[in-house]
C-alpha cells in the first residue's frame, strides 16, 4: 500500500532535484507511510515512524554530536529516509558526522542539488498514498463481499481456495493442525514441488498470532477454526511480505472455510475428502503423477519405499446380510479404521465409496505385514461389535504403480466374502476361492452368459408360475448333493423336496447326480449373485 523511499526518489518532482543516496542504502525498500517538511532539529519525537523527513537543513546544528544525535532521532522513531537540500545550509556536501551517522543506522541519507518545490513533493508522495490507502479500502471491501457470498452459499474449500488463489495470485494450502493438507490451489505452480515435503515443513512454521507472516518460510498463515475450535491452518505462500490486503483474504477464507465446517458437520470431513480424493486417483491411474505421490505424502501417508496394502471394509447386518451403507455407517466404518491405523501406527489413506470404507496402507519396510492386519482387523471388529462387517485385504506390492491392483482386489474380496457366512476376522483372495475368481471376472459378458445359459429356464420358470426352484437348487448344490441335508435345509418335508428336484432335473434337462452338472450349476448360482446381487435368491435373501 505505501511507496518506498527509492519509488519517491524515481517520482519526476525528486528527480528534477538530482536525488543522490549518500547514506543508508540498505534501507531504500523502507515503506514511506508520509512526507514531512520539517526545518528544526527536535523533531523525532512529533514523528510516529515511517515518515520521509525533508528539510533544506537550515536549522540542523553543525557540530558533529548533535548531528549524529540528530540521526539516532529519527532512526529510533522508525523514520523510512531523510532528505536535505544543498542549497541554503550546505552547497557542496553534508558533514561526514551526518553521513557516518545514517549509515550506521541505516537510515537513507539523500541529497538534492537542486532547490525544489518541498509542498509539490508533499503533494505527490501524500496523494499517491491516499489514493494507494482508497484503492485499499475498495479491495477490501470486495473481498469482503466475495467471501461473503461464498459463505452464504456454503461453498465447499476447493472453490474458496481458488478465490484466494484468484485474488492474491499464490499458491494456497489448507492444511489440518498435525501439517495434513486437506485442499489446495497451486495457482500455476508445480504441484509437485508446492506439497513436496509439505509435513515437515510446516512443522517449524509457528506464529504467536491468529494471522501472521513467517519470512523464513515465506508463508502468511492464518489460524482456521470457530466457536473456540481451531482444527486447521491457511496458508498463502508468497516470498515477499505480503500487502494487507492479502492478510484480509487469508482472514476471510478462513472464516468461509470454519462455516463451511460448521455447516457440513454431517457430511465426511475434509480429511476424509482429500483420502478419497487421492484413492480415487490411484483406482484411475495405473502410473500415479508426482503430484498425486506429493499428495499423499502431504497426508502424512508417503507411498515410495513401503508395502502397500488395499484395504475394504463392508458393514454386514446380523445373518452375514449386506447391510444398508448410509452415510453415518459409512462414517462409523470409516472412524473406526482411522482409529485402528493409528492405534496399529500405520499410515492409511481412508476414505469411503458407496459399499464401504476403502483403504491403503502403507508399512514400513520392516514392518510385519501379517501381524498388522490382524491387529488393524481385529480393532475394527472390537469397535463394530454391535455391527459386524466384513474386512478384506489385497496382495501386499512394493510400487505406487501396483497401488491400484491392491485395491481392487480388496474391494472384490470383500464382496466375495459377504456372499459367504465365513466371519472370519481377515479375508485375503486366498480365502474366497472360486467366489473370488468370480468376482475377479464381474462385468465379463462370457460369465454373465454362461449363467443365464445354464438357469435360464429355471428363472422363467419360477418368474412364472412364483414356484422356488433355484431356491431349491442353491440349497441342493450348497449341500453337495445330499439331498435329506438340503430338504433340511429348505425346511421342506423330503417328499416335497424331491418332487422339486425332479422338476428341475425336467426344466433344465440335466441330472443332477453329475458330478459336472452340479458344478456347472453351482458356479452358474455364484455368477448369478454377483451379476444380479439385488436378487431375491441371493445367499442368504431369500425365504428359506
Amino acid at each position: 500500500m505505501y511507496p518506498t523511499v527509492a519509488e519517491v526518489l524515481a517520482l519526476p518532482v525528486l528527480r528534477q532535484g538530482r536525488p543522490h543516496v549518500v547514506a543508508g542504502s540498505a534501507g531504500l525498500d523502507a515503506p514511506v507511510r508520509w512526507a514531512h517538511v520539517a526545518e528544526v532539529a527536535d523533531i523525532a519525537h512529533l514523528l510516529r515512524g515511517g515518515e520521509l523527513v525533508l528539510t533544506t537543513g537550515v536549522a540542523l546544528p553543525d557540530d558533529g554530536p548533535s548531528l549524529a544525535r540528530y540521526v539516532a532521532d529519527l532512526a529510533g522513531v522508525g523514520a523510512a529516509g531523510l532528505v536535505i537540500e544543498l542549497v541554503r545550509h550546505w552547497s557542496d556536501k553534508l558533514p561526514g558526522a551526518l553521513v557516518d551517522a545514517a549509515e550506521k543506522h541505516g537510515l537513507p541519507l539523500v541529497t538534492l542539488s537542486r532547490e525544489t518545490r518541498y509542498v509539490s513533493v508533499t503533494e505527490a508522495v501524500n496523494g499517491q498514498i491516499v489514493d494507494a490507502q482508497v484503492a485499499e479500502l475498495r479491495a477490501a471491501e470486495r473481498v469482503h463481499e466475495t467471501f461473503t457470498a461464498l459463505t452464504v452459499a456454503g461453498a465447499e474449500p476447493g472453490v474458496v481456495l481458488g478465490e484466494v488463489a484468484r485474488l492474491t495470485e499464490q499458491p494456497v494450502v489448507l492444511e489440518t493442525l498435525s501439517h495434513e493438507v486437506l485442499a489446495y490451489d497451486a495457482a500455476g505452480v508445480d504441484p509437485a514441488e508446492l506439497l513436496a515435503g509439505w509435513p515437515a515443513r510446516s512443522r517449524v512454521v509457528q506464529i504467536g498470532e491468529r494471522t501472521g507472516y513467517h519470512p523464513g518460510s515465506g508463508w502468511l498463515v492464518t489460524v482456521v477454526g470457530a466457536r473456540g475450535h481451531d482444527w486447521g491452518r491457511l496458508v498463502v505462500v508468497c516470498a515477499d511480505q505480503p500487502p494487507h490486503r492479502h492478510r484480509v483474504v487469508a482472514e476471510r477464507a478462513a472464516s468461509a472455510l470454519a462455516v463451511h465446517r460448521l455447516v457440513a458437520k454431517d457430511s465426511d470431513g475434509l480429511e476424509r475428502q482429500a483420502h478419497r480424493a487421492v484413492l480415487a486417483e490411484l483406482l484411475a491411474s495405473p502410473a500415479p503423477s508426482a503430484e498425486l505421490l506429493a499428495r499423499a505424502s502431504a497426508l502424512a501417508v508417503p507411498l515410495t519405499g513401503r508395502q502397500l496394502v488395499g484395504l475394504a471394509v463392508r458393514p454386514r447386518l446380523l445373518g452375514n446380510r449386506p447391510a444398508l451403507s448410509t452415510p453415518p455407517v459409512l462414517r462409523e466404518l470409516a472412524e473406526a479404521t482411522v482409529l485402528a491405523a493409528r492405534r496399529a501406527k500405520v499410515s492409511a489413506l481412508v476414505g469411503t465409496d458407496e459399499l464401504g470404507v476403502r483403504a491403503l496402507l502403507a508399512l514400513s519396510p520392516e514392518a510385519n505385514v501379517d501381524a498388522v492386519l490382524h491387529r488393524l482387523a481385529t480393532d475394527v471388529h472390537d469397535a463394530r461389535s454391535s455391527a459386524p462387517g466384513v474386512l478384506a485385504v489385497g496382495t501386499t506390492v512394493l510400487s505406487p504403480a501396483e497401488a491400484r491392483r491392491t485395491l481392487l482386489e480388496a474391494g472384490q474380496v470383500a464382496a466375495a466374502a459377504l456372499g459367504s457366512a465365513d466371519e472370519r476376522v481377515l479375508h485375503r483372495l486366498s480365502d474366497v476361492r472360486l467366489r473370488g475368481l468370480l468376482h475377479l471376472l464381474e462385468g465379463d459378458e462370457r460369465v454373465t452368459a454362461f449363467a443365464t445359459r445354464e438357469l435360464g429356464p429355471l428363472l422363467q420358470r419360477d418368474a412364472g408360475s412364483g414356484s422356488r426352484l433355484v431356491q431349491a437348487l442353491r440349497h441342493y448344490c450348497e449341500q453337495g448333493g445330499n439331498k435329506s441335508a438340503a430338504a433340511v435345509a429348505a425346511h421342506t418335508s423330503r417328499t416335497a423336496y424331491y418332487q422339486q428336484l425332479a422338476r428341475i432335473e425336467q426344466v433344465l434337462g440335466v441330472r443332477l447326480e453329475d458330478p459336472e452338472s452340479m458344478l456347472s450349476l453351482y458356479v452358474a448360482l455364484l455368477a448369478l449373485d454377483i451379476t444380479r446381487p439385488s436378487e431375491e435368491d441371493s445367499p442368504g435373501r431369500g425365504a428359506q
